[in-house]
């Protein structure tokens, strides 16, 4: 079920290989499972020793092929620190995707003309509307921004399982590319309801929160990793967790934030190799249930 959507430039089946990939179902472009989130970890000051691990971290992402950087006006300078430590042949790769978080017409223009500015980009790559804050007016605007050639794809974002009915309201409505919102081994709610629809929509799928923020492993503390996760070339925690988010053939990519140049490489571990079957996905919920 779950190999069958992702392919690998690769072609094989071994951790070494390229990363996997999934296409937007809008327009059949690439981009590889893992991204990279920016909440909190690039929300830093100006001193080199504040900066210096997230330019380690930004060089062992593109030098790994992966493409997905997601930030936000809500993330306070997050903004502003990836666009100053991107280099131009960052930006080449990059997938730049960010949101626009404020009420009316005019303020979402202005915040978005900005974030633009602050990331360098003239033309943005993803542009989502917040927790869905003054959903119809800005809407608007970004097809419109779409249109002219401003932003490439357009979308809408939640981190609660209280908005998933809301969402899928949006969803099953409104002609859209992108829909972000919380997925995990421990949380499997998208799996009932907005998982499906954004499939049958042919909406691509962002992940937040794969690691519900620390309770994941807080969940795990002190066991053993299974011996069974080399069967999936799982080589932590971790990695089990983000193989069986993205085993889901809705998932387009998902988007751990890390400040760390050892968690970036876990984490993109997760997004080369075997993903698990349908049975190895239960095994693997389970093992964080209990």
């Amino acid at each position: 079920m779950a190999a069958a959507a992702l392919t690998s430039r690769a072609g094989g089946t071994s951790p070494s290989d390229a990363p996997l990939v999934r296409k937007i179902p809008a327009s059949g472009e690439e981009l590889p499972l893992i991204g990279l989130g920016t909440s909190r970890t690039f929300e830093v000051g100006e001193s080199s020793a504040e900066r210096a691990p997230l330019r380690e971290v930004l060089e062992g992402f593109f030098a790994s092929g992966a493409r997905l950087i997601d930030t936000s006006p809500m993330y306070g300078r997050a903004e502003t620190v990836l666009g100053e430590l991107m280099t131009p042949a960052m930006h080449q790769r990059a997938f730049l995707a960010t949101k626009v978080w404020t009420r009316g017409e005019r303020s979402g223009i202005e915040q978005m003309t900005h974030s633009a500015q602050l990331l360098k980009s003239a033309r943005l790559d993803l542009i989502q509307v917040h927790n869905l804050l003054d959903l119809e007016t800005h809407l608007k605007t970004l097809r419109e921004w779409q249109e002219s050639g401003r932003v490439r794809y357009i979308g809408v974002t939640h981190y609660t399982v209280s908005a998933h009915p809301e969402l899928a309201r949006v969803l099953a409505r409104e002609k859209l590319d992108f829909v972000q919102f919380n997925y995990s081994p421990l949380t499997r709610d998208a799996e009932t309801r907005l998982l499906p629809l954004a499939a049958e929509r042919g909406v691509a799928v962002l992940v937040n929160r794969p690691f519900e923020d620390g309770a994941l492993f807080q969940a795990v503390h002190g066991k053993p990793l299974p011996a069974w996760a080399g069967d999936v070339d799982a080589a932590s925690w971790g990695q089990l967790a983000l193989k069986y988010i993205g085993a889901h053939p809705a998932v387009t990519c998902i988007i751990p934030a890390t400040g760390k140049l050892a968690h970036l490489q876990d984490n993109l571990a997760a997004g080369r190799g075997r993903l698990p079957d349908a049975r190895q996905r239960e095994a693997i919920a389970q093992a964080f249930a209990r």
